[in-house]
Order: structure tokens, then C-alpha cells, then sequence
């Protein structure tokens, strides 16, 4: 069986690497001939630990080959997956279509075979219904062309690891060929005992949604018990700690602090929330509004606890941000909490520097008004307040004495709860972090 990949960003060419090391020939196609050619030559256009190495394995062994050829696509696969981006519309909380659109509708007029298009990217419910009549209607081979989904669960971080052994695998189908080639398209991954839940279209749909607007509520359940904490002098840090042991509950994602951001969860509940609202029950998630809500106030909520450290005026003060993507072990600054919080310090007045271990090119991209520094000490040197707003583990293991010796005050926001208070506090730093006294 040979496998295309339509869409090399973050989601296709992970799952193009991945799929070629486990063995199958498989051709990425993307219409950005820039990333193609990089691709092709062995870089991964943006961060993931263990990527990098898994393309220089795949491409030496001949079975990952790159093109921007719809037509050799249609010619070389057996399964087509569609990988492209479905971000948030401009104008709209709707997930804009367009790309998934485009790669179905230049596919499609190549098929003259029985072939499977499976859809791995994040689409509101319903989406498989319209594309597989398109898919029939463009189609030389008409009805033979049959569509799958197959929604992508990758953590950014943990991407590897996620393609090539995940903790589950969906396939929403509508015939048992159907379900048979994906069993075949993924092989080695089921060998490895990854339970399956075989499904209709719809409900494939929904499994990443509703797992993304999970998560995200259990992310701002705990930051509003933070709000709670502030408002009575309670310590959100042991309330969470405390709920963890309830088996019920559980401890993952149920850290308090800056927030979600990135190019899947804030876009993702936004786009359900729409979706629900176009098809007359948007009451069902409507506090989905809400978990937003929250999530926005976390970072309105630390840059005023930066303020506070000022002495109620940052214009003028030297602030040493360390953090800009979303989250460690990614370049990701989509949404990133850490950049908005940065870039409303910089409105203010403030001097703003910034350190990141992996996203300081994107980062000086979309916020060039900003300094940025060549590491953390560098950031720190002469600040007023030091603040962590992405949870590296070099920035965990950071020395208060060190980073002590070189900041103009001792004083830290911890914006993700990620340093011991104590430590700090006993090299004489004022510690101060959302929802600790």
C-alpha cells in the first residue's frame, strides 16, 4: 500500500516521516514549494524533538519522496490523507475551510481509480458529508472514491510518540472496505495493541473537538479556582494538588497558571461553539464562552501581577519575559499566552525582553517591537521583575542565586507555577504567581 499526505505542515509531514520510517512508500504534497524543497532536503520547517532525525531516516531510505503535484499524488497513493490546517477564520469564530476545500477539489479531478481520501484534520461536524459529494462529484472514478476520517490527536512536544504509537486510533467509516484499508494503512501501529474505535463519519468528527474542549475546560476549571484563591487568600497550587488525588478527577491538566494557547485548543472550542450555534444548540456548550473567557483573563491577570511588582507603574521598567511559545519543546507561538502577555507589557510602556529556546524566530516575526535576548540570563540582566511564561525545563532549573546576581530587583512572576516559592523566597526573591497568596 503506498500512502500521499496532502498538507506537509505540522500534522502532514509528521505523519509523512512517521509513516515512511514504519515502512510504507509514501509521497507528501504540499502547493508551498518552499517547504517542499526543505523538506526534501532534510529539514523539518519547524520544532519537534525527533523529527529532524526520523526525515534523514526516511528520505535515505527512498520510501519519502516530496512533491507539489496533485496529479502524481492521484498516480502514486492508495490512501490519500488530508493534513492541512483548518485555522480560525479573520472575521469569524468558524474554522476556515479553505485549505481542506482546496486540497480536496485538487485531488479529486485525478482519481480515476477506487482509492480512500481519509481527512485527518479538525473540521466541524459534518464537513465529511459535503466533501465526499464533492469527492463523487469531481472524481473520474465517481463513487469508488470513498472518505474516511481519521482525526489526529498529536501533542506538540510528543508528536513522534503520538503518530507512531498513540493511546488510541478512530476510524469513522462508511463501508467495511473502507475500514479495511485504514486497518492496512496502519499496520504496525495496530500491531502494537492500540485499541480502535471504528465509527461514522460524524462522530469521528467530534472525538478530537470534544477531547480538545474537555481539556480546555479542565485547564480553566483550576484557573478559575485560582480567581477564587486571590479573592480569599487560599492557595490554588495545594487545592489542585488536593483534588488530583481523587481518582475521579485526576492531576493532568489540572495545573493552574497562564493558560492555553496554540494553534488547536483556543481555535477549537471557539469553532464548536460556532458550529453548535449553526446547528440550534449552541446552549450545549455554551460555556465553552465562558472556559474562553477565563482563559484570556489568566494572561490580563499576569501582567497585572507584574504591575503590582512595579509599584503599580511598569512604563519605563526593564521586564525580563522568559518564554514566548505556547508551550515547551515547541516553536509554536499561535495564541501563545506568553507573547500577548509580553507584547501588553510593551504597550504599556515597559521594556520588554524576551528569551526562548526554540521560538525566537517566529516570535521577532509577528512581535518586532520586542528585544529579545540570546539566553536568560541575558534577558534578566538589570530587570526589575523577571516573569516565566512558558514552563522550559531550562527555565525550571534556573539558579535563583544566579539569575539573582544579575537582575537589577528580585522579583518574579512564576506564570506557570513551574518554580519551588520556597527556594526563591529563601535567595530573597518576592515570588508571586496567580492563585498563591
Amino acid at each position: 500500500m503506498r500512502l500521499t499526505v496532502i498538507g506537509t505542515g505540522y500534522l502532514g509531514a509528521t505523519h509523512a516521516i512517521c509513516m515512511a520510517v514504519m515502512g510504507y512508500e509514501v509521497l507528501g504534497v504540499d502547493v508551498d514549494t518552499t517547504k517542499i524543497e526543505k523538506l526534501a532536503s532534510g529539514e523539518v520547517p519547524f520544532f519537534e524533538p525527533g523529527l529532524p532525525e526520523l526525515l534523514t531516516k526516511a528520505l535515505e531510505s527512498g520510501r519519502l519522496r516530496f512533491s507539489t503535484s496533485f496529479q502524481e499524488a492521484a498516480e502514486f497513493g492508495d490512501v490519500h490523507f488530508i493534513c492541512v490546517g483548518t485555522p480560525q477564520q479573520k472575521d469569524s469564530e468558524a474554522a476556515d475551510m479553505t485549505y481542506v476545500d482546496a486540497a480536496v477539489t485538487s485531488l479529486a479531478p485525478h482519481l480515476t481509480r477506487r482509492t480512500l481520501v481519509v481527512g485527518k484534520s479538525t473540521v466541524p461536524v459534518g464537513t465529511a458529508d459535503r466533501l465526499a459529494g464533492l469527492l463523487h462529484e469531481l472524481a473520474p472514478a465517481g463513487t469508488d472514491v470513498e472518505l474516511a476520517w481519521n482525526p489526529e490527536f498529536l501533542r506538540e512536544g510528543f508528536a513522534v510518540d503520538d503518530t507512531m504509537k498513540p493511546d488510541r486510533m478512530v476510524f469513522g467509516v462508511t463501508t467495511a472496505w473502507a475500514e479495511e484499508q485504514l486497518r492496512a494503512a496502519f499496520e504496525p501501529v495496530l500491531a502494537q495493541g492500540v485499541p480502535v474505535k471504528v465509527t461514522d463519519l460524524k462522530t469521528a468528527e467530534l472525538v478530537k473537538v470534544a477531547a480538545n474542549s474537555f481539556l480546555a475546560t479542565k485547564i480553566s476549571y483550576i484557573n478559575a479556582m485560582a480567581e477564587i484563591c486571590e479573592a480569599t487568600g487560599a492557595d490554588v497550587h495545594d487545592l489542585a494538588e488536593a483534588l488530583a488525588y481523587d481518582e475521579r478527577i485526576g492531576g493532568k491538566f489540572l495545573r493552574p497558571g497562564l493558560g492555553f494557547g496554540g494553534g488547536c485548543l483556543p481555535k477549537d472550542i471557539r469553532a464548536f461553539a460556532h458550529r453548535a450555534e449553526e446547528l440550534g444548540v449552541g446552549q450545549a456548550v455554551g460555556f465553552l464562552r465562558e472556559i474562553d473567557g477565563i482563559n484570556r483573563r489568566r494572561r490580563a491577570r499576569t501582567v497585572d501581577l507584574v504591575v503590582e511588582l512595579c509599584g503599580g507603574v511598569v512604563e519605563g521598567k526593564k521586564v525580563a519575559a522568559l518564554g514566548a511559545a505556547f508551550k515547551p519543546n515547541s516553536d509554536d507561538i499561535r495564541d501563545a499566552p506568553a507573547l500577548d502577555v509580553a507584547a501588553s507589557l510593551h504597550r504599556m510602556g515597559a521594556h520588554v525582553v524576551v528569551y526562548d529556546p526554540a521560538a525566537m524566530d517566529n516570535a521577532r516575526r509577528v512581535h518586532p517591537e520586542l528585544t529579545y535576548a540570546v539566553n536568560a540570563l541575558d534577558a534578566a540582566r538589570d530587570a526589575d521583575v523577571v516573569v516565566l511564561l512558558t514552563e522550559w525545563n531550562e527555565f525550571r532549573d534556573i539558579s535563583p542565586e544566579v539569575i539573582g546576581a544579575v537582575a537589577r530587583q528580585t522579583k518574579i512572576v512564576d506564570g506557570r507555577h513551574a518554580l519551588v516559592p520556597a527556594e526563591w523566597r529563601a535567595a530573597g526573591w518576592e515570588y508571586r504567581a496567580l492563585g498563591r497568596p
